[in-house]
């Protein structure tokens, strides 16, 4: 395997652990509009996450940052092309985190319901404009011989894309309600346990709706059909699993499952792209691939050899915080981060 395909493979990987992780998060960040009844009840939902949040999204910027280094014709083309998109997902991470850390530490009850519209409607933009952009790799964009994109609205806004970032959104909130399941108990982990019931069918709508339209709007199909085909269908048991596992209570079960669906969702992406890393409507002469938007061969190497050495330092932390912070949260005990 030559290192700018192995690289390509590492960044799939990153945004799925970025998606994996932090879907649940964006999940309980919306459920603090919906399933939340209290005061106290917004607060477990901040707090289940508290401790995590902020290293989750650390796999966003590694993500980005593997892109910047090892393809930076893919990293220029897209940042720039999708400028406004990114700067309002930029801004709404950012107004987040703030959220996260004022609501606590405001007195006044204006500014605290200012906070309490900022989370969920900043946990909702995240995973829709980025499914919004997953979706625009696939069908494609109006890029040039120069590797620049001429992108109107309604290249970027359109009903496939649009699909993609609602599917993306509620499969990140479903991962999320069995989170809270997870790190919750009495009232609040039955409503989110109910909630989760409830969106399982329209979830599941939404995701052969868009499989069906990538299908016939994009040509991942005849590029990778054969894997595309075999991961389909390992989601689908999976998807399956998930809503059994959740009947019958068996919460670990049900939410590594959802995992299992958003991991192979993001990337079929990158299996569907490959070995493109962005489709150009103009013409395939103009499509960015591992190989025409890569760094060299010398730079490829230097980092391998940096990533393979702090890799694991960083995985054991977040295995270690993960660990150190496993228990329930009970409403008469739980504690604001």
């Amino acid at each position: 395997m030559l290192l700018s395909e192995l690289w390509f493979v590492l960044v799939g990987v990153l945004f799925i652990g970025f998606f994996f992780l932090e879907g649940f998060d964006f999940g309980v960040g919306m459920s603090t509009a919906l399933i939340a009844r209290n005061d106290t009840q917004k607060r477990m939902l901040i707090n289940s996450i508290g401790p995590f949040w902020d290293g989750n999204e650390v796999w966003l910027i590694t993500a980005g940052g593997a892109m910047f280094a090892a393809f930076p014709h893919w990293y220029a083309t897209l940042f720039s092309g999708f400028y406004l998109p990114l700067v309002v997902l930029l801004l709404a991470l950012i107004g987040r985190g703030v959220a996260f850390e004022f609501r606590g530490k405001v007195e006044s009850a204006t500014w605290r319901k200012v906070w309490d519209i900022v989370i969920p409607v900043s946990s909702f933009l995240p995973p829709f404009l980025l499914g919004v952009v997953f979706a625009t790799l696939m069908k494609g964009m109006p890029i040039d011989q120069s590797m620049n994109m001429h992108a109107g609205f309604f290249d970027v806004v359109n009903l496939y894309t649009v699909v993609g970032g609602l599917t993306v959104t509620l499969l990140c909130l479903v991962h999320g309600q069995l989170f809270t399941v997870l790190r919750t108990t009495g009232e609040l982990q039955e409503s989110a346990r109910r909630m989760a019931a409830r969106l399982l069918v329209p979830l599941a709508a939404l995701l052969l709706v868009f499989g069906v339209m990538t299908y016939f709007m994009t040509d991942v199909f005849e590029v990778r059909g054969g894997m595309l085909t075999a991961a389909g269908i390992i989601g689908v048991v999976a998807f399956v699993l998930a809503g059994y596992f959740a009947s019958k209570r068996r919460d670990g079960w049900a939410f590594g499952m959802t995992g299992a669906v958003i991991a192979i969702a993001i990337g079929s992406v990158f299996i569907g792209l490959f070995p493109r890393v962005m489709v150009s409507s103009l013409g395939s002469m103009f499509d960015l691939t591992v190989y025409n938007a890569s760094s060299g061969h010398y730079s490829l190497k230097v980092m391998t050899i940096v990533a393979l050495s702090l890799l694991p330092f960083v995985l054991g932390y977040q295995i270690w915080s993960y660990f150190v912070f496993h228990k329930r949260l009970h409403e008469k005990s739980h504690l604001e981060y």
